[in-house]
This record gives structure tokens, C-alpha cells and sequence, in this order.
């Protein structure tokens, strides 16, 4: 076992450069996922009815992985491995398997009884073509028991956060990636076009499980492999569920407003929720790479730090990690609101997907890139109101950010159609955002010495960066993989040059926390 001492703060930086690693892999394998559906299916009304049917396990796990249960979880495990040691944290472990498991079951088993009451209420609009909800329902029975396999992944991935075994759990995503590409290009052309999509839920279920044996060998070797235990009323996951619920609602705005973009959507023409899929997929890109792995590694420091009593690291690990979003955050929206057409155009424009799917993805890719570091903000504030057990303040706030998407979406949807949805949810993102930092700092948490420079430097670089790209895409550099490498390249090079003269440095952020 490891020891329970304090990390030293520059190991968060290699933490952060070893989840990143992986999470890269990951979203780049999603990225040739999606190229390789984009050319088989386009953007179809049978697309859409997949992208519902797994969009409703892929929030899950979302939720549960990257969200909602981490943030419950990992608090009350870390203070189990500081007071109760080895027995007491296998004892939790055990007992949170069981009851996870036991829900879980009974939710894809309720699930698949109801399955076209799902297609209602997550794509209502699909009630006006009896074929398109007909194939929904039959997608999303198959897609169901993912839920199962990736509720447990969570519960793993959880403990071997904990334990600072970052890299498999980020790893572990790239599972299905793969699978979803080798069914689309062996499995698919064997069959006909009507079971093309069916064939690719069936591969959703499959990567669930393989996903969730990865994390077994890990688990063996750290003694902690789990041994499901019912036991509703044990303290400890009673804890965990009263902050879970909560939870459930205040780290999961993002794809709850992508749900309610999805049930708009679905009113909307054929296409546009696979158009919103597209968009969403690229944005989250550096939204998985910069703040899923950012809240995956402070997470579990933040809950040690709090059990410790060590406020002045808790307050330096946010401030930390705050700068970091700072920096890549701002240049990455910039950069896909600039780029987004020479990027959807290399990337997806083959096969079924048409120059004006491009357009269209084009434009809510635009839409969404505004809310980009709300959104990486959210995964911190909300860390550091988990890591204290301070659920409700979260949950609060996304409450009132989801409803104002919905206001946002009904008022939008009318003169912006789909462009409307992803701007709203860019908009509740901020909203979201900026009251969590208000209640932060009701809190007593202040930024440290250093962000005026900071600040002036990814606004330098911006500006050279914005000037770089505008006048490269005005003297129309065309549109192909290496110029849009070149563009990337020039335009990242500029930003980084901005802030490099305006005196910031790569290595403040990656070795040690500013002072």
C-alpha cells in the first residue's frame, strides 16, 4: 500500500501530465470514431435515433465517472484510508459494490420495460415518425446494460483514484472507442443497412464489460478487489448517497443541457441532434483532456487535504488548478470558434456526411466553444465544494442553470434552430460557473499573488493568436489535414508566444504551484 503522507505539490503536475496522456489517447480514438461514423451513417434520421439511444448510457457514464459519483465517493474513501485503514476501507468498498450494483440492476431491468417511454421523454419528437421511435426503443434496450458495467467501472476507478493509480481509469475509456470503431469497420459492412446501427448499440453493451475487467488486475494488486456486500444501512454508503443525489444534479449541468438540447432537438429537421452530436463531440475534447483530468487528480488531493486540516494547500490546489483551466481554456474556445469549419471539414466531411452537415455542425460547434471555460471552471469549483461535503450549493445552482437552459432553449430554438440549443447550454455554463465562484469566495477561498501576469498573458496571446488565424483564414488557406495542422500549429504558436513575452511559463504550471 501506499503511504497516506501528503503528496508533494509538484507531483501534481505529473499526475496531471500522465492523466492528460492518457485522456489524449482517448479523445483521439474518439476522434476516429467519429470520423469513421460520420462516412458510414452521415447524419441520418437512423442516426439520431443512436446517438439518443446511447446518448442516455454515455451520461451515465459521464455522470457516474467523470462526475456525480467520484465526487461523492472519493471524499468519504479518503477519509475511511486516514481513520479506519486497510479493514475499514475494504469493509466500504464491499458494501458500496453491493448496493451500486443491486440499484443499477434494477434500473436497466426497469429500463428495459419502459424503453419507449424513454424515447419520449428524452426525444419527443420522435413520437411524429413511428419508424425512427420503433428503432430508438430497440437501440436503447441493447445500449441498457451498459449502464450496469460502467456504474461498477465508476466504483473502480473511484478506489484506484484514490490510490493515485490515475492512468488505467483514464486509459479504460479509450476501451470503447475501440470497439465502436472495429464493430464500424468489420462488423458493419456484414450486415444490411437497416441493422447497421443495431450492430453498433451491440458494440456499446460489449465495450462495457471489457471495461470493466481491465480495472480487475489493478484492484487484485492493491488488495481492494471488491466482494459485493448488501448492506443498505452501513454509515458509510449512507454518506455517500446523501451526497450523491445532489451531486447527481450539480457536476452533470453539461450533459443534462445536452440531453434537453437532444429533446428540443428531436422537434427540430433530420440531423440536427447528429449535427449537435458532432459539435459536442469536438468540444469535448479539450474538455476531457484539460478538465475531466484536472478534477480526476485534484479530487482526491482536495479530500486529503480537508481531512488533514491543510487549508492553505486546499486553497493553493484549487488556485493551481484554476490557472491551469486559465491558460488552455481560453485559447482552446477561441481556437474552435476560428477553426471550426476547416475542422469539421477535414474531419468529417467523407462518405455520408455532406458539406452541408459541415455547415450546420459548424455553426453549434461555434455556439458551444462560447461556454468551454465555464465548463472546465465548473469541474473545479465543484471539487472543491465536494471535497468539504458541501453538496448542496452545487446542486442548487445547476438547478437553476438547467432551468434557465430550458427557458434559453425554447427562446432560442425559434429564430436559431439547433444553433440556438448549444448556445444556451454555452450560457447556462457560464451562469453556472460564475455563482460557484461567487459562493467560493463566501467561503473565504481568494486567488493567490500572480494572476494579473497570468491574466495579461493569455490576453496577449490571444490577441496574437486571433490575429494569426484571421488572417490566414482570410487569404483562404484550403482546406486540408496538413494546412489545418498548419493552422493549429501557427495559431498555438502565437498564443504561446503572446504569453511567453507577457511572462508566462509552461513550467510554473507544470512543476509547482505559483507563488
Amino acid at each position: 500500500m501506499q503511504s497516506d503522507q501528503p503528496l508533494v505539490k509538484h507531483r501534481l503536475g505529473r499526475f496531471v501530465s500522465m492523466v492528460m496522456s492518457m485522456t489524449v489517447m482517448s479523445r483521439l480514438f474518439g476522434f476516429l470514431r467519429d470520423m469513421i461514423l460520420a462516412q458510414i451513417f452521415g447524419a441520418t434520421a437512423d442516426f439520431d435515433a443512436f446517438v439518443i439511444a446511447f446518448k442516455i448510457p454515455n451520461f451515465m457514464r459521464r455522470l457516474f465517472g467523470e462526475g456525480a459519483f467520484s465526487q461523492a465517493f472519493i471524499p468519504v474513501l479518503a477519509e475511511y484510508r486516514i481513520q479506519h485503514g486497510v479493514q475499514g476501507v475494504r469493509q466500504l468498498i464491499n458494501r458500496m459494490t453491493g448496493v451500486i450494483g443491486l440499484m443499477l440492476l434494477a434500473i436497466v431491468v426497469i429500463g428495459e420495460i419502459v424503453a419507449p417511454l424513454l424515447v419520449w421523454l428524452f426525444a419527443p419528437g420522435f413520437s411524429r415518425n413511428l419508424q425512427n421511435y420503433h428503432l430508438a426503443t430497440q437501440l436503447i434496450r441493447i445500449t441498457l446494460p451498459y449502464l450496469f458495467s460502467i456504474g461498477l467501472v465508476a466504483v473502480c476507478g473511484a478506489v484506484l483514484n484514490t490510490y493515485h493509480r490515475f492512468g488505467l481509469t483514464a486509459f479504460t475509456p479509450v476501451l470503447l472507442n475501440i470497439v465502436l470503431i472495429a464493430v464500424a469497420v468489420w462488423w458493419v459492412p456484414q450486415v444490411s443497412p437497416q441493422r447497421a446501427v443495431t450492430v453498433l448499440a451491440w458494440g456499446v453493451a460489449l465495450s462495457g464489460i471489457l471495461q470493466l475487467i481491465i480495472q480487475w488486475p489493478a484492484l487484485q494488486n492493491l488488495g481492494l478487489l471488491p466482494k459485493p456486500v448488501i448492506r443498505w444501512r452501513d454509515q458509510g454508503v449512507q454518506r455517500v448517497f446523501r451526497q450523491l443525489f445532489p451531486a447527481l444534479l450539480g457536476v452533470s449541468v453539461a450533459q443534462i443541457g445536452l440531453l434537453i438540447d437532444n429533446c428540443f432537438a428531436s422537434f427540430l429537421p433530420a440531423g440536427s441532434i447528429s449535427w449537435l452530436y458532432y459539435s459536442d463531440r469536438l468540444i469535448y475534447f479539450p474538455l476531457g483532456i484539460i478538465g475531466v483530468t484536472l478534477s480526476t487528480v485534484v479530487m482526491p488531493q482536495l479530500s486529503h487535504q480537508h481531512h488533514r486540516s491543510e487549508q492553505d494547500q486546499f486553497r493553493a490546489t484549487i488556485d493551481w488548478a484554476l490557472r491551469y483551466i486559465w491558460v488552455i481554456a481560453v485559447p482552446a474556445a477561441l481556437g474552435l470558434f476560428l477553426l471550426a469549419g476547416p475542422i469539421l471539414d477535414v474531419l468529417m466531411r467523407h462518405g455520408a456526411f455532406t458539406a452541408h452537415d459541415v455547415e450546420m455542425s459548424r455553426r453549434s460547434l461555434m455556439a458551444f466553444s462560447v461556454g468551454l471555460p465555464a465548463l472546465m471552471a465548473i469541474k473545479i469549483f465543484a471539487a472543491a465544494f465536494y471535497a468539504r461535503h458541501n453538496t448542496q450549493i452545487p446542486a442548487r445552482i445547476a438547478g437553476c442553470s438547467v432551468i434557465l437552459n430550458i427557458i434559453l432553449n425554447a427562446v432560442l430554438i425559434v429564430p436559431l434552430a439547433h444553433v440556438g440549443l448549444a448556445l444556451a447550454t454555452a450560457l447556462a455554463s457560464w451562469f453556472n460557473a460564475v455563482l460557484l465562484w461567487f459562493f467560493l469566495r463566501q467561503q473565504g477561498f481568494r486567488l493567490q499573488p500572480g494572476w494579473a501576469r497570468l491574466g495579461w498573458g493569455v490576453v496577449s496571446g490571444s490577441v496574437m493568436m486571433i490575429a494569426v488565424l484571421s488572417g490566414l483564414l482570410t487569404a483562404g488557406v484550403s482546406q486540408n489535414a496538413w494546412h489545418l495542422l498548419l493552422l493549429i500549429g501557427l495559431g498555438s504558436g502565437a498564443y504561446f508566444c503572446g504569453a511567453g513575452l507577457a511572462g508566462v511559463r509552461w513550467r510554473h504550471l507544470v512543476f509547482k504551484v505559483w507563488n
